[in-house]
């Protein structure tokens, strides 16, 4: 009996042997083939366009850069003329706060610049000069002017100058905002849109206490 079923039970070992090749070789088959290089790609492919589109930009973004480093030069500017002629508490905090905000990103904007190769403004282009192409900017008349006034009337003056120079600043920033393709920019954009749209209305209202 055991001569007789020894042949059969290696046979039987054989086929089982060559069945479950086949069957590794199908499972090999599908790691090495096309549906697993798709899923790497599919894997792969969503963080290249996340770090590309943030290095990106565009002339707008250039151009929001190079004027608002001297429009912000100028509110800072104005802001500083607070701390020595202003009579009002709440102006002096504003212009601190004004100083406290623009300060850090006219360092931010100037790094961009530098970064993609650009010039960045001179530090006296402003004024008369800068006003000819960007919204909300002073003449060296309205600047001398405000520094010739103190208490009451430098607060007037100033809020009123300050709101001019902060809807420029949002005009300008709604346009890169609108126009950009350099993410943080557009990111930086909607900051000063929200944050100068709300001193704006602070502004009017010390105005109209004032």
């Amino acid at each position: 009996m055991t001569a007789h079923r020894s042949p059969i039970r290696r046979a039987a070992a054989v086929v089982a042997a060559a069945t479950a090749a086949v069957v590794l070789a199908a499972c090999g088959g599908g790691n090495d083939g096309p549906a697993g290089h798709d899923d790497h790609e599919k894997t792969s492919s969503p963080t290249a366009p996340a770090s590309a589109g943030q290095g990106q930009r565009n002339a707008a973004d250039i151009a929001f850069a190079k004027g608002m480093i001297p429009h912000h030069r100028q509110a800072v500017e104005m802001a500083a003329m607070a701390e020595t002629r202003s009579r009002s508490a709440e102006v002096k905090r504003l212009a601190a706060e004004i100083k406290k905000a623009q300060g850090p990103e006219i360092k931010t904007l100037s790094g961009w610049l530098t970064a993609w190769g650009e010039e960045v403004p001179e530090g006296n282009e402003s004024g008369e000069h800068a006003g000819h192409s960007m919204s909300g900017m002073m003449t060296s008349k309205d600047m001398d002017n405000l520094e010739k006034s103190s208490g009451r009337a430098f607060d007037t003056a100033f809020l009123e100058l300050m709101i001019k120079h902060h809807e420029g600043a949002v005009e300008m920033a709604r346009t890169e905002r609108s126009g950009g393709a350099y993410r943080p920019a557009k990111d930086m954009a909607g900051d000063i849109v929200t944050s100068q749209s709300a001193e704006i209305t602070r502004m009017k209202k010390l105005l109209g206490e004032n």
